[in-house]
């Protein structure tokens, strides 16, 4: 059975109620070591009134605070980006076959100085790759080719030569035979008339990336508003909304998060730190079964 390293993600919301609420179901897949201490685990289990399995192995992330459900401050950030850094270690150091984190709120993170935005940044930097961000789920399966960049930066990252590297290390990661790639502009430009990004960049880039692989894996650009009617298949987005909408509006429930294009696999929960319900218990954890699950495929 594998091992897989839980980052416990933020204090504050409601990562430790899922791990804890979910730990009898995921452990029949998994064997699940959490990045947390003993002082942590037993303040929040007190606040959630829930008892901690006998056999919830944990790895000692360093740091106490008081924990203060549903608010952003400093030391949860630091103690989430700690708890994913032990985790990171973990794999690193082969203790671990692999990541699953638990969300971390960014504007915490940035209150504690930590420069990143989140998860995939951080592992672009340990690891010196591209990491390629897919979210989803059996059904379908969305990766983003620009993530968390302003909307008005995105046209000017859409290049040939930056597509075609990220279709083939895509392809690599998953071996999707079928992969559908969205056009930026609205109509996917009507043949140049609303935008030239379609015929100077994708369609050249889809071209090759085809001549490479000697078959037609990648299909497009299609048109972003009627890509997704038959709610099923695997895309490429331009940028992070035009994916990511329709995927939450259909899979809410059970999408996850994979970082590809990686030397360790790691998954995530497709959702927040959900404050609003934060040590109500009231938090599901369909996304992170899922999220567990996806390390047995």
């Amino acid at each position: 059975m594998k091992k897989i390293a839980i980052s416990i993600g933020d204090l504050n919301g409601v990562g430790l109620e899922i791990a804890l609420k979910a730990h009898n179901i995921i452990k029949q897949y998994i064997k699940p070591i959490y990045c947390i201490n003993k002082e942590m685990l037993n303040q929040g289990r007190k606040l959630l009134n829930i008892s901690i399995p006998d056999d919830f192995e944990i790895y000692p992330t360093a740091g106490k605070f008081n924990i203060n459900p549903g608010k952003n401050n400093s030391n949860a950030g630091l103690y989430s980006f700690n708890s994913f850094i032990d985790a990171i270690n973990l794999a690193k150091k082969n203790k671990v076959d692999g990541i699953c984190t638990l969300p971390i709120n960014k504007e915490s993170w940035a209150l504690a100085g930590i420069k990143y935005h989140g998860h995939t940044e951080v592992l672009r930097d340990i690891f010196k790759k591209e990491a390629i961000m897919m979210l989803g789920c059996e059904e379908m399966y969305v990766a983003l080719f620009t993530e968390h960049i302003p909307l008005k930066d995105v046209a000017q990252n859409i290049k040939k030569d930056k597509l075609v590297k990220f279709f083939k290390d895509f392809y690599k990661s998953t071996k999707f035979e079928k992969i559908n790639v969205l056009a930026l502009n609205p109509h996917a430009s009507d043949g140049g008339i609303l935008g030239d990004e379609e015929n100077k960049e994708i369609i050249p880039a889809i071209k090759e990336i085809n001549s490479i692989l000697k078959k037609e894996v990648f299909i497009g650009p299609l048109v972003p508003d009627t890509a997704f009617t038959s709610k099923k298949g695997n895309f490429i987005a331009m940028y992070h909304d035009q994916g990511l909408t329709p995927l939450k509006a259909l899979y809410f429930d059970k999408s996850i998060n994979v970082s590809l294009n990686l030397p360790i696999l790691r998954t995530s929960v497709d959702h927040g730190t959900a404050f609003d319900i934060a040590y109500k218990n009231q938090a599901k954890i369909d996304s992170y079964v899922e999220a567990i699950k996806y390390h047995i495929k």
